[in-house]
């Protein structure tokens, strides 16, 4: 039996190089040991081109290198502190201080991706005429496709007021732009006769059967996962159409795989705008118009009617009483900036001071302008956006760039304007929004007045008319249309709970979310049970709180229990489960300690559901090897570790990589887990389980033949390409090969080195030259030639001398040996005629 401990065979270098490296070499395949591959959780792939289509790389930018890496920025990413340490058996209470602590330095962190996906989101409306102007631009999608990448990451320190008055600065706070009224998702019925009416709309238009387990706009987790397993499919293609190059990243518990961070950017993207949960329901609305509008006040008045009482409004389970944020948008290269100017202190007079004037060139930019500057891709967009932006560049040959550019001018404009807009007028109107709030009506359902309340609702007593009414049980203010009216004290708590996340303030947040549990529980209305025990564990694991075994158990664990059979059971909401408890994991890891073997025992039940796809389950089972190998243990032996746990998932997670034909990742897998089993003392290895160690052993046999058979048909089309390059460089008469670039960002050929031109008048004589020294060298090599073979028939004849005396000296011996077995033979036949009488006995 081969040992995997410390005899693995060698293994392929899992990562390409650099795009800049070099060309193909088709001929030298590098391999390279086990202790040399890179493992599992550094997945860093610098991919160049798709050959089909080059200009579809920036499609794939996200996963050329880790999310928490920062290429552009001179100092290097600072280790991470966050993962609390304390007693391996949790006798040590686990400390929760540092966990939002530095979560914008690591932009690929689980922390960070919940803290920027659980943002206010900012709806935005705009005239004919500012479409028009954007559409000039390049922009086709209006103002939003020009505004949304900016928000992501608001310019600036952000100083934020909880509702104990103190101030918290942020450095990377940030927003999301949606466009108004799209992505609402309607909610289910609980009326039998609600259910069969062709024409119940929440709002009171037609409406639109409800989808529970879409996030938005279309999206469902298989688009999630279809979305990473073209990454995924995308670095398979160009690992083995580049050549390979060894790696010096090791294993990191703190830095995510790549293609999980876009996981889970996906699954939090596009939040849906539903009644269970206000999160994108809009904060602010930006209503814009252009300086080419000619009645400029007449078109916000008609855009602001629109939005509130028109066709446009939102469903009555949507609180109308949102921040209207006006923005005059300015042509430098057209348009009278005097003019501007007087309309913009007219919008002020009429409207108020919300108001913005947003100066940008009406001109398109283009790459070769001198002030032109890349406008960055967008990181949140929705899976089912990014889709068929992916399924766009697969299916058109002559697929274009889909990179914009934006003058420099323009850009600090736009920064400066979000800048403005969120300290100057969202924040201060959410914090107004939950002093209000909080001061009104959740202050009345604390302390023992608020439980009493409570009682008396839960059986009946002090219920008005409308709740009677409608309401699905006695003192319920649950419509019978499945969802709470937005002037509702539960409407209106549930709101102030996701303000208080949105502004950070953990310990208010989960206050107020664990009053609404009991409500929503008596009422009835499972998805916002669901939705509420899943927001107050996130906000209670992120609070800076020390929590013990025990009370996890009590609280942690009873809140996700609740919200994750409720989104399966009894709301059909895979969506829900997935998210909560992928979210739960990551958090509980964080914790360190005690709470590593939760978050495994979470992530397990995750897999059990069987709510993932084959790409989530691979990844999941990534992050559960991961989360073990978090685990610290005590003394030199590592007490208390679980080094084993995390070899057998990585096992199982390259079992799972390869049934997908994901090779590279089924190869970290593999490699990560011999590691860590080469690692642990001689006893505690893997030798000695023969069943373990025969199927580690056929995956790696697999992994072999799938890699270089995939390498052959590569070396093919490559040999193929390289005599198209011949014969094309032939026909010009250059005598000089061609080198083609596989379109590397950059280009490729701009590390080539190139020789000086010679003369068309010396070269004639030059080459007459070295064709005389061609002759030269080949009469020196024929006569080598003849020397070699002379040389090598004497050596044959003394090799048969030296036979012929090894024969006469074997057939001599052999004579010899047939005389003494003869004499033996005598020997035996005297002793059997002797006389037994005559023999002697030891003693003589």
């Amino acid at each position: 039996m081969q040992s995997f401990d410390h005899d693995a065979p060698t293994k392929r270098v899992s990562t390409p190089p650099m795009a800049a490296s070099a060309m193909k070499s088709s001929t030298i395949k590098t391999r390279q040991s086990i202790g040399e591959t890179s493992p599992l959780s550094q997945s860093e792939f610098a991919l160049p081109y798709r050959r089909s289509h080059p200009t579809a790389a920036s499609l794939y930018a996200s996963t050329f290198s880790p999310p928490g890496s920062r290429s552009q920025s001179p100092v290097g990413r600072p280790l991470s502190t966050r993962t609390t340490s304390g007693s391996v058996f949790g006798a040590n209470l686990n400390n929760g201080l540092a966990l939002a602590a530095a979560a914008g330095d690591s932009p690929g962190d689980p922390l960070n991706i919940i803290l920027r996906a659980f943002v206010p989101h900012v709806a935005i409306y705009t005239s004919e005429d500012t479409d028009a102007l954007l559409k000039g631009k390049g922009f086709d999608r209006g103002l939003w496709e020009l505004l949304r990448p900016f928000g992501e990451r608001v310019q600036g320190k952000v100083i934020v007021r909880d509702s104990n008055g103190s101030s918290r600065v942020y450095e990377d706070y940030s927003l999301h732009f949606t466009r108004f009224g799209e992505g609402i998702v309607h909610p289910e019925p609980t009326a039998a006769w609600v259910k069969s009416s062709p024409g119940s709309g929440s709002n009171g238009v037609p409406g639109r059967p409800n989808e529970p387990a879409r996030p938005s706009g279309g999206g469902t987790i298989a688009e999630v996962e279809a979305v990473v397993d073209r990454h995924l499919t995308y670095a398979e293609e160009s690992f083995f159409g580049a050549p390979h190059s060894p790696t010096n990243h090791g294993f990191s518990v703190d830095v995510p795989s790549p293609y999980y961070a876009l996981y889970l950017r996906r699954l939090l993207s596009g939040l849906p705008l539903t009644p269970h949960e206000t999160f994108a329901h809009p904060v602010a609305c930006v209503t814009a118009i252009s300086s080419r509008n000619q009645a400029p006040i007449e078109t916000l008045r008609r855009l602001y009617t629109e939005s509130s009482t028109g066709e446009k409004r939102l469903p009555n389970w949507v609180d109308g009483e949102f921040l209207r944020y006006y923005v005059l948008v300015h042509d430098e290269e057209r348009d009278d900036i005097t003019r501007s100017m007087s309309l913009f202190d007219q919008m002020k007079r009429n409207l108020g001071l919300h108001c913005h004037l947003l100066r940008i060139r009406g001109t398109r930019s283009l790459a070769t302008d001198d002030d032109s500057i890349p406008l960055p891709r967008c990181e949140w967009m929705s899976a089912a956006e990014e889709l068929e932006d992916l399924r766009e560049s697969e299916d058109h040959e002559e697929y274009e760039d889909p990179t914009k550019y934006i003058f420099e001018s323009d850009a600090t404009a736009i920064r400066t304007f979000i800048r403005e807009m969120v300290t100057q007028s969202i924040i201060p109107t959410m914090e107004r929004h939950v002093s209000a709030w909080n001061d009104q009506v959740a202050s009345k359902r604390r302390g023992l007045a608020g439980r009493f309340v409570g009682l008396t609702r839960r059986w009946g007593f002090g219920s008005n008319s409308r709740s009677s009414v409608s309401g699905s049980g006695s003192g319920s203010n649950y419509d019978s249309l499945g969802f709470y009216r937005s002037d509702t004290p539960e409407a209106i708590m549930r709101k102030l709970a996701d303000y208080a996340f949105m502004l950070r303030d953990w310990k208010l947040a989960y206050s107020t979310y664990d009053i609404l549990r009991g409500d929503f529980n008596n009422d009835k209305a499972w998805r916002y049970h669901a939705a509420t025990n899943e927001m107050a564990a996130l906000s209670l694991l992120i609070m800076p709180q020390n929590l013990s075994s025990k009370a996890r158990a009590e609280t942690i664990d009873a809140m996700f229990e609740a919200a994750h059979y409720s989104y399966l059971t009894r709301c059909s909401a895979p969506y829900g489960a997935l998210r909560c408890l992928s979210l739960g994991l990551e958090l509980l890891r964080l914790r360190g300690g005690s709470s590593i073997d939760d978050a495994a025992r979470w992530g397990i039940r995750l897999l059990e559901s069987k709510v993932l796809g084959s790409v989530g389950d691979a990844l999941i089972k990534e992050r559960l090897a991961v989360c073990y190998a978090s685990k610290e243990g005590l003394g030199t032996q590592a007490w208390g570790s679980r080094r084993r746990k995390s070899a057998l998932w990585n096992v199982l997670g390259a079992e799972t990589w390869l049934a997908q034909s994901k090779f590279i990742q089924a190869q970290r897998c593999l490699n990560e887990a011999r590691k860590t089993y080469s690692d642990l003392p001689t006893d505690d290895g893997i030798d000695k389980f023969s069943y373990a160690s025969a199927f580690m052993l056929s995956i790696g046999q697999q992994l072999n033949e799938n890699m270089e058979s995939a390498d052959q048909v590569e070396d093919e089309t490559d040999d193929e390409e390289h005599e198209t390059v011949d014969e094309e460089s032939e026909a010009l008469g250059g005598g000089r090969r061609r080198a083609g670039s596989l379109g590397f960002p950059g280009g490729a050929t701009a590390n080539l080195e190139s020789a000086p031109l010679r003369s068309q008048m010396g070269a004639s004589e030059e080459e007459q030259e070295d064709e005389e020294e061609d002759e030269d060298e080949e009469d020196e090599e024929d006569d080598d030639d003849e020397e070699e073979e002379e040389e090598e028939e004497e050596e044959e004849e003394e090799e048969e001398e030296d036979d012929d005396d090894e024969d006469e000296d074997s057939e001599d011996e052999d004579e010899e040996d047939e005389d003494e077995e003869e004499d033996q033979a005598r020997k035996r036949e005297r002793a059997r005629t002797k006389d037994p009488s005559e023999a002697k006995d030891d003693f003589g």
